[in-house]
């Protein structure tokens, strides 16, 4: 099926999608009731969904079906080759978020969403944990 929108109209709809989701405010406000303090979505490179510069801690709560998770992955039946392209595309600027981090000796955490669906309380120890391992 193609897009009847021009570019430019798609490119302003996209930016227009907020980029936060009903799991990623769940698992912030568990966190800050746990006594943890940092940025929600700042403006760093990849726009990580928290992130603390003090101790160079980003992490990112990664859906399953838009970053490919390799247990729960499926591709769309209808208009496969923009899908594939798409979601290869996200793949590989993960990537490339991934490398930018660790070449500037940042500590990257990336949570799978079905992390949370299977235990929310261990998905969100387990990032406590990463960030009180990695306070310098």
């Amino acid at each position: 099926m193609a897009d009847n929108l021009t570019q430019e109209q798609r490119k302003k709809n996209m930016q227009a999608i907020k980029s936060q989701s009903a799991l990623e405010n769940k698992v912030t406000i568990a966190l800050w009731k746990m006594g943890y303090r940092f940025r929600k979505n700042a403006k760093l490179f990849g726009k990580p969904d928290i992130s603390i510069k003090k101790y160079k801690v980003v992490i990112f709560i990664d859906s399953c079906f838009w970053h490919c998770c390799p247990i729960h992955k499926s591709m769309p039946k209808s208009n496969s080759d923009y899908w594939e392209k798409k979601l290869r595309r996200n793949i590989s600027r993960d990537i490339e978020v991934n490398n930018y981090y660790r070449e500037r000796g940042w500590n990257i955490l990336r949570v799978w969403e079905h992390e949370f669906k299977e235990n929310f309380n261990i998905a969100v120890n387990n990032i406590a944990r990463f960030i009180s391992e990695n306070k310098n």
